[in-house]
């Protein structure tokens, strides 16, 4: 496991690409290389990632961004991605991942790590449920994208 570089935005994007495809999700991904270079790499960065590796090559990555809570008055880590190529699943690159990102959440004096996973994906699911994750049933994501966010995001006061 190492932290990705900026000579990793290619392969970050064809991991993005690999798993919107098995997430059934492909039609959703608009990330280009540009703009991967710029929000990992550039003078503001949004999220960090971390490349997995099995005799030299990358086979999986996470994508995570520090987050706030309230409650607990400390910051956290959000994944919000975690990938590995489905010949390398099993051996613990995933784990792996995982790991890395909660070492950098502790080092970070970090209160919580948390994610998302679609209710469907079983192997995913069991996958957390057996590192000790547990899911957060009463809670529910709500999202503005594209067209809704320009249009509440322009309006004027909403008071």
């Amino acid at each position: 496991m190492r932290p990705a570089e900026k000579r990793d935005v290619a392969v970050i994007l064809g991991f993005i690409n690999e798993l919107a495809e098995y997430e059934r999700l492909s039609h959703e991904v608009v990330a280009d290389e540009a703009s991967l270079e710029r929000f990992l790499f550039g003078e503001n960065r949004a999220a960090e990632a971390v490349i997995g590796e099995s005799e030299g090559e990358a086979v999986g990555f996470a994508l995570f961004f520090h987050t706030f809570s309230t409650f607990l008055g400390r910051p956290g880590l959000y994944l919000e991605d975690l990938y590995v190529r489905p010949d390398m699943r099993g051996r613990g690159v995933g784990k792996g991942l995982l790991h890395y990102v909660a070492q950098l959440a502790l080092e970070r004096d970090c209160g919580r790590l948390e994610w998302s996973v679609l209710d469907w994906n079983e192997p995913a699911i069991g996958f957390y449920e057996r590192l000790g994750a547990r899911a957060m049933g009463d809670w529910t994501v709500y999202r503005l994208t594209a067209e809704n966010l320009s249009v509440f995001g322009k309006q004027k006061d909403q008071q």
